[in-house]
């Protein structure tokens, strides 16, 4: 996400404290903050996608989703 979103967000949410925001401003808050958590669970996935455990007897397990494991 590029740096001035990010401060954008920050800006709203200095406001938010200060004042009651405005529709405008509460509707861009909140699609500024979907498309932050949307890129930053995209990154954490790629992250989780390229992590392994190791267990004390020496093999080695991708992490998987949570359902993917109720399901073994």
């Amino acid at each position: 996400m590029e740096k001035a979103k990010i401060d954008r967000i920050n800006e709203l949410a200095a406001l938010a404290k200060q004042r009651e925001l405005s529709d405008a401003e509460a509707a861009e808050r909140k699609a500024l903050r979907e498309e932050y958590l949307k890129e930053f669970r995209a990154y954490m996935r790629g992250t989780l996608d390229n992590t392994v455990i190791e267990r004390p007897d020496g093999t080695r397990e991708k992490v998987r989703p949570k359902s993917e494991k109720e399901n073994r």
